[in-house]
């Protein structure tokens, strides 16, 4: 009877074959899925006697599946257009946790739910690293990533003023030039400054911030003054930054507001003179008015960067990515995802493109690296295989049935 059992053993490991080979045709379609191939090896052997050189005689009794190989290489990168979306160029896992269990997956089509938790189709928090004041924190412990939805920015008073001007150093005394510049208060309202340049002599202008009449009640302060420029056309005084340009008692009931006037750029004066006509090259200030929450970006290190309506962004966090040792040891929990374990080694967690981890590819998945032909040929090979144990046991019972009629 051990002849059925032999067969039997062909049987259950072609059934295991079928079965993986079924799941990586299901999940031909499945975001991030990898494909799976089934081994086999050979059972113990029976000992029957010695031939007369002394050779061992042996009879196997069987196959097992020895295992399920998991190729991990990557799928296509499709762009979505869906911001959500997010795809791992190269090696590594993205985080996720669900009731406290940290587990990883490869699945970046992540959903936001009403708090504005990034999270998977299955509920899991996408985990990264939390920002403070717009700056990551890579050494603090992992956290849920949560965009501000619904969530209006305060606005944000200008604090800062830069120009970049050349003035006519041909024009003749009492020319004057502006430049307009837009600028924020506590409030968000915004205020059309206008800074008059006037020539006073060579190479000297005096320089005039003003706002809108009726915008501020109170005297300004220290928005007059004379710029001075040597032989070359470079500013010598004043240099730095001219400070607390302020204008009190704002109409609109914001704080009075006060700003500095930096007249240089990496060491290098802003404003400049020389014989070209005067232009403004760029007037740049650091205020911004109140905005809601309009969605986010992430870029290639996985740095999340939420959008507001005011055209002005803030840096919420940082997507995290882990490698394992071993990806052969890592089990499937469904749902897209793995848990490591003693065999995979603990998951090395850290940011993409550092450690040999994969870059992060924004608005885009990774698709299944089920090859459909490769399984067609192996769903064939596992058929073959599946009839021809079938044969063998009925070999085996046509051998059995001619036995027991020879006893009758």
């Amino acid at each position: 009877m051990g002849s059925f059992s032999i067969a039997l053993s062909g049987l259950q490991a072609d059934t295991v074959s079928l079965n993986t080979i079924g799941n990586n045709l299901a999940n031909l379609n499945t975001t991030a899925y990898k494909n799976q191939g089934t081994t086999f090896e050979d059972l113990f052997y029976q000992q029957i006697g010695t031939s007369g050189s002394n050779n061992p005689l042996q009879v196997g009794v069987g196959t097992r599946v020895s295992g399920t190989a998991t190729d991990f290489t990557q799928g296509t990168l499709l762009p979505t257009g869906q911001p959500n979306d997010m795809a791992l160029s190269g090696n590594g896992f993205f985080v996720v946790q669900q009731n406290g269990v940290p587990q990883l997956t490869r699945a970046g089509n992540f959903q936001l739910n009403q708090q504005g938790s990034l999270i998977t189709v299955n509920g899991a928090n996408v985990m990264g690293y939390p920002a403070q004041n717009g700056v990551v924190n890579v050494n603090a412990g992992l956290v849920p990533i949560v965009l501000p939805v619904g969530v209006t920015q305060a606005a944000q008073a200008t604090q800062s003023v830069s120009i970049t001007a050349n003035l006519n150093a041909g024009a003749t005394v009492g020319t004057a030039f502006t430049t307009p510049v837009t600028i924020y208060d506590s409030l968000g309202k915004s205020h059309a400054l206008t800074v008059t340049y006037t020539k006073t002599g060579l190479n000297t202008w005096d320089y005039s911030v003003q706002m809108p009449a009726g915008e501020a009640t109170g005297a300004p302060l220290n928005n007059i003054g004379t710029l001075t420029f040597d032989s070359n056309g470079n500013l010598t005084s004043p240099t730095g930054t001219i400070s607390n340009i302020t204008f009190p008692g704002l109409a609109d009931g914001a704080s009075d507001l006060s700003f500095n006037w930096n007249l240089a750029s990496g060491g290098n004066p802003t404003i400049t003179q020389t014989t070209a006509p005067s232009t403004t090259g760029a007037a740049l200030q650091d205020g911004y008015a109140s905005g809601n929450y309009s969605g986010f970006t992430v870029d290639q290190n996985g740095v999340v960067t939420a959008k507001f309506d005011n055209n002005h962004t803030q840096v919420v966090g940082q997507v995290a990515v882990a490698t394992v040792t071993n990806t052969q040891g890592l089990v499937m929990m469904g749902h897209n995802n793995f848990a490591t374990t003693a065999a995979s080694g603990a998951a090395v967690v850290g940011v993409a493109g550092t450690g040999g981890r994969g870059t992060i590819e924004d608005s885009t998945l990774e698709q299944s690296n089920v090859d459909i032909s490769t399984e067609f040929a192996n769903l064939i090979v596992a058929q073959r295989s599946f009839e021809a144990n079938s044969k063998t046991i009925t070999t085996f019972d046509a051998v059995t049935q001619a036995t027991l009629g020879m006893i009758r």
